[in-house]
């Protein structure tokens, strides 16, 4: 693979309202309820934000995307409740699955204006592609991609954005990545990505770009 991104900085979303706080919060030390800026994310309750703190890496995602492009940026619960109607969240009781890539592609283009693509197979050298040509990408990795020197258990199920990319490795806006650590333009070589990446994910763009 050649080439570089030209991507400028993407702006920066966890998916806590308290990003300086997330090694506490996955840790278990500190309560998401326990949040002193849970109001920002729109929920009724710090028990509503609380639940879907852990679960919206794909909102966090969606909201860095739409800031890029100058879109507003809707607080985190309430883009929740618009995917969760968009069918791109599954609500169970306390279970919820998703995000469906399908529905959130859907939703993004048609209450956004944004190019989104699923791409259920996506190997580097397409993602490189994609990210090279100006495009987000959000992809399927294992959590603790956090830490990369740690080996995951298996691939996939949390969502991270890719923000730039070359020909040694990928930059990603984590939004359950630690902060000064691994949380905004974390590098990750090629081959450490293949540890943590399910190969899957939904490539985005510009809503001037037009659909390709």
């Amino acid at each position: 693979m050649t080439g570089t991104t030209t991507t400028s900085p993407v702006p920066y979303y966890s998916q806590w309202e308290s990003a300086a706080l997330v090694a506490e919060f996955v840790a278990g030390t500190r309560a998401a309820v326990d949040d002193p800026l849970w109001q920002k994310s729109g929920a009724d309750t710090a028990e509503e934000y609380a639940f879907w703190a852990p679960r919206i890496c794909g909102v966090a995602c969606l909201r860095m995307a739409l800031d890029h492009w100058g879109c507003p940026v809707p607080p985190s619960v309430v883009l929740a409740r618009d995917l969760q109607e968009a069918g791109a969240y599954v609500r169970d009781g306390d279970d919820v699955k998703g995000l469906i890539y399908q529905p959130f592609a859907s939703y993004v283009t048609g209450r956004w204006g944004l190019h989104a693509r699923v791409a259920p197979e996506l190997p580097a050298a397409d993602l490189h592609r994609e990210v090279t040509s100006g495009r987000l990408v959000l992809v399927s990795v294992h959590k603790s991609v956090r830490t990369p020197e740690v080996d995951p258990p298996t691939k996939g199920g949390h969502l991270v954005l890719v923000v730039a990319a070359d020909a040694e490795g990928v930059e990603l806006n984590n939004p359950s990545g630690f902060p000064g650590r691994s949380q905004r333009h974390a590098r990750v070589s090629w081959t450490t990505l293949g540890r943590f990446y399910a190969g899957r994910g939904v490539v985005l763009g510009n809503r001037k770009e037009g659909a390709r």
